[in-house]
Parts: C-alpha cells; structure tokens; sequence
C-alpha cells in the first residue's frame, strides 16, 4: 500500500493538461518521497512480523537504495533552486526516455510487436479513462461544493493555525486534503490534487505539493478491502496500522522534499 511510484505519468499528464511549464519536474521529488513511504512500509512489517532484517541480502539491498537515495537530496542540496529545477527536469526526462528504449530493446529481443503491443494498451488506457470520468467529475462537484460552502477553508485554516502555533511554515497545508483523501479513494485524492492544480496553479508551492502527496503512497483501504476481499481474508491483523504508518512516513517525507525543490 506504500505504492512504490516509480514513473508517475498519470500526474505529469494532468500537470501538463494544466499547464505547468515543465510537467517532469515533480518526478525526482516523488520518487524520493514513495522511497522513504515505502522503506517506513518494510519496516513496520518487519517490526509487527519480528522479521529479521539484519542480514547480508537485506542490508545491502536496502542500505545501497537508501546511500542511492541520501546521495541524491545531498546532492540537491548544493545546488541553486534554478539547478535543482534543471536537474530535476532533465532527470526525468532522460530516465523516462531511457525507459521508454528499454522497453523498446527487450520487445526486439523478446521478438514482440512493440507497436502493437502499445496500441492494445492505448486502447484498454482510453476505455478505462472513460471508465473513470463520471467518478472524476462526481469528486470534482463535490470538491467544488464542499469548497463553495466553506467547510474546506475552515479546516485548512484550522490546521494552518496549529502549524503556525508551532512556528512552522504553513504553506503546505493548502494541499493536505490531498494527502488526507489518499488512503480512502484514488480518485477522490486525484480529484483533490487536480483541484489544488487549478486553484493555486500548477506550477505554485501548493499544485506541486498535492502532486508529490498524490505519487507518494496508494489507496490503503481500497487496496486491503480489493485484495483481502479477492481471496476472503477478513482478518487484516497487522496490515491496516503498518499502511497507515507508510502513508504518514509519504506525508512527512514529501512536505520536506517539497521544502527542499519548491520551497
């Protein structure tokens, strides 16, 4: 449930759709935020489990992603906001054409039809984004009528204060229903970040805030009652609390990484 984002095209589209001048630039910033989500998930786990984790395998798998990963933010710690965004943009726009060849090479070794194959999953892409628009626009009404009515405003501002009590900067509180909506619904969480988008815009503080909560965890309780349910477990034991332990450690991680890029 830590969902391990790993190519977050779903959000880079709706940034591009919303005209952000460079739809990528969200990509490192999540890909560190999912990491850390989901190294709390493996973690928790292992705590409830009493799982060993200290072997060889275990320890050099996690601790080389983890040195990987605290050499990137070092490394985007010594530059300008104007490298950073450089950096960041050309990261992802090279890694995703890296990928994007890769899948190419291993279709030719694998001798499949990679157009072919792309064009199937066009097609199956589209029937469920049709799928999903009356949800999509459902949230959307329902967003714009709990914002309408001022509920959304007295929450956020509420929080505000409390941050603001503890001397902490309360810009990124604009986009918690994001990160709130997340565990419960992904399409009321995308409806909750397009609207953030739309309301600040897509390149503001706030638009790449909800964009970096939305790719940083899944749907907890969607994902426990789909899969649990498929195969009639009812007794979850330890699986809600160690999701909900990932989804804040994504929460925490990503309003620092926000900091850190966009801040």
């Amino acid at each position: 449930t830590s969902g391990l984002t790993i190519i977050p095209i779903s959000i880079m589209v709706y940034r591009a759709q919303l005209g952000a001048a460079q739809p990528t630039d969200v990509f490192v910033p999540i890909l560190l935020a999912t990491f850390f989500s989901t190294l709390a998930g493996i973690i928790a786990v292992s705590v409830y489990q009493k799982i060993n984790l200290l072997n060889r395998t275990i320890l050099l798998f996690l601790g080389g992603a983890s040195l990987f990963i605290a050499g990137i933010i070092y490394f985007f710690t010594t530059l300008s906001r104007e490298m950073i965004d450089i950096y960041s943009t050309t990261t992802a726009n090279v890694f995703l054409f890296l990928i994007i060849i890769g899948f190419i090479l291993a279709g030719v070794r694998k001798k499949v039809n990679v157009y072919d194959a792309f064009v199937d999953g066009a097609k199956e892409g589209f029937t469920t984004a049709v799928r999903i628009i009356p949800y999509l626009v459902a949230i959307l009404v329902a967003i714009g009528v709990f914002r309408a009515s001022g509920s959304m405003d007295y929450i956020i501002n509420g929080v505000a204060t409390l941050v603001g009590w503890c001397g902490i900067d309360s810009e990124f509180v604009a986009a918690l229903p994001t990160a709130i909506m997340k565990p419960l619904s992904g399409s009321g969480a995308r409806g909750l970040m397009v609207d953030a988008m739309t309301t600040y815009g897509a390149d503001s503080f706030v638009g790449r805030m909800a964009c970096i909560f939305q790719g940083s965890t899944d749907t907890t309780f969607y994902i426990l009652a789909v899969y649990f349910g498929s195969v009639g477990i009812s007794k979850t034991r330890h699986a809600v609390p160690c999701g909900l332990l990932a989804d804040l450690a994504g929460i925490i991680s990503s309003i620092f990484i926000c900091y850190l890029f966009f801040g």
